[in-house]
């Protein structure tokens, strides 16, 4: 598509938003539960009502995916058919990229220059790429006794309930959509309440594309409600999860208590971004780090929020840093100059702005920023915050806050600066900035994250798995790795 306009984002920004509905079975329908407001981070205006489903409307919405399951209108259908149908939602998602990303900025609060790429941009390269993995995928032939003849299936495993976040709404839900689809299964999905709109959008462009009903239905509303009557379910075989570590530990105890349905859970993280002394340019990575933590206003599971820096070359780093972060000023997410969009919620920004009382009380030291920005607008900023001094003890250290602020550690060697890089409970993302290439790999190895960046920050795309480990939770998206989480394999052992 041509590059947007001002303009043009400017004219759909200003669009009225009619109520949204649950979508089940293909048809739009009123939640039980009532409706919930949706206001915007922009201003703080209302922009539109989500319905809110009950226990009732979620059962529904599983019993239509599985009758859809059963009868093979998606499930049986060939590969080739499969294929055919998300490529037209992809081209479908590039025709409307404008729409969708606008649509999100106005629901979340991301920068509308980031948001084009890391959302409709993304979402489109997801269901073509697992478009184009559906007809290579073989089964295997066992090497057994000449007697016997022994075939591995890769099968659709059923309904799969899949529960996104608000940061990257779109985008994560692609990831969870894209590979269960073309595996052949049936979805159940739910949004976010403060970020539902260009999902519900997704699941009409899903049906246009020729998606069948009933394959993919939509619930919104509060967790505690559609959330855990879907972790409850009996029918649903799959729940795929990016959120809280307290909301994931409900999950898997509403697995427990009921089918013991199987549960892959992305928890988010605290994640290092480690610049040695020898980085092959401290400038380069100094700047590096302050995107790494504050685009999207720090609302990355993957951000960069714990910077280790080698002591000898603190103070250089640090001074190129500030000098970065007081140039990155929050601003309108719909204007396309702006780098730093806004905080999701008044809760996410109070939340916050704890985190920075809670770093100085324990001994840290704000270089730049902390405090909320733009009150005037009604809506919801944070200036990007840099704190120093923060040690392994301190809450700053160890807990996500998800939002534009910056740890700052500083370490002696090698050995402390591992050491410092482990220091968490959780284990997603890391960074790595030196020229010697044996630390590299030695870091790389000795990291206890899923995904080790060297020399850079950010940027894998849909061909790399990404996960994490001890309380960043389990299971991978995207790469043809993310296709095991939504398939069973059956063994057929015939005897000749």
């Amino acid at each position: 598509m041509p590059a947007p306009t001002q303009a043009d984002i400017t004219r759909l920004a200003a669009t009225a938003l009619a109520p949204q509905k649950l979508l089940i079975e293909g048809k739009r329908m009123e939640g039980e539960g009532g409706e919930t407001e949706v206001f915007s981070p922009i201003d703080g205006s209302r922009l539109t009502t989500t319905a809110s489903a009950s226990a009732a409307d979620v059962a529904r919405a599983v019993a239509s995916a599985r009758a859809a399951f059963e009868d093979g209108r998606w499930s049986r259908m060939a590969p080739s058919g499969r294929k055919a149908v998300l490529h037209r939602l992809a081209d479908l998602i590039e025709s409307h990229a404008l729409e969708l990303a606008v649509l999100g900025v106005r629901d979340n609060g991301t920068e509308i220059s980031m948001a084009l790429k890391a959302e409709p941009g993304s979402a489109a390269g997801t269901f073509r790429y697992y478009a184009e993995a559906i007809d290579k995928l073989y089964g295997e032939i066992a090497p057994t006794a000449r007697n016997v003849l022994a075939l591995v299936h890769h099968e659709p495993v059923g309904v799969v309930a899949a529960i996104v976040p608000w940061n990257f709404p779109l985008m994560i839900g692609s990831w969870k959509i894209a590979p269960a689809l073309a595996a052949g299964n049936s979805v159940v999905l739910k949004p976010a309440e403060t970020a539902s709109l260009s999902l519900i959008r997704l699941a009409e462009l899903a049906l246009e594309a020729g998606v069948p009903p009933g394959v993919f239905n939509v619930v919104t509303g509060p967790g505690r409600v559609t959330g855990e009557a879907l972790g409850l379910s009996m029918d649903v075989d799959i729940m795929v999860f990016t959120g809280s570590g307290a909301t994931g530990r409900r999950l898997l105890d509403y697995s427990a208590r009921s089918n013991l349905k199987r549960c892959y859970l992305e928890l988010g993280g605290k994640s290092p971004n480690i610049i040695f002394a020898d980085a092959p340019d401290l400038a380069a990575a100094a700047k590096a780090a302050a995107t790494a933590i504050f685009r999207n206003a720090g609302q990355v599971c993957v951000a960069g929020s714990r910077l280790l820096v080698e002591d000898s070359v603190q103070d250089e780093v640090l001074k190129i840093l500030r000098k970065t972060t007081e140039g990155m000023k929050p601003g309108n997410p719909l204007d396309l100059s702006t780098q730093i969009g806004a905080v999701n919620s008044p809760a996410q920004l109070q939340g916050n702005l704890a985190f920075v009382a809670d770093a100085v009380r324990d001994g840290g030291q704000i270089l730049t920023g902390g405090k909320q920005a733009l009150q005037e607008t009604g809506g919801w900023y944070m200036e990007p915050t840099i704190v120093t001094g923060v040690g392994p003890s301190h809450r700053l250290f160890r807990e996500e806050v998800f939002g534009p602020v910056l740890a700052v550690t500083s370490f002696t060697d090698e050995t402390d600066a591992l050491r410092l890089a482990n220091a968490t409970d959780y284990g997603l993302a890391s960074g790595v900035w030196t020229s010697n290439l044996s630390r590299a790999h030695r870091m790389v190895r000795g990291i206890r994250a899923g995904v080790v960046h060297v020399n850079t920050y950010g940027g894998s795309d849909v061909t790399v798995p990404l996960g994490g480990v001890k309380q960043s939770g389990n299971g991978h998206d995207k790469s043809l790795h993310a296709l095991a989480k939504y398939s069973d394999l059956k063994t057929a052992w015939i005897q000749l």
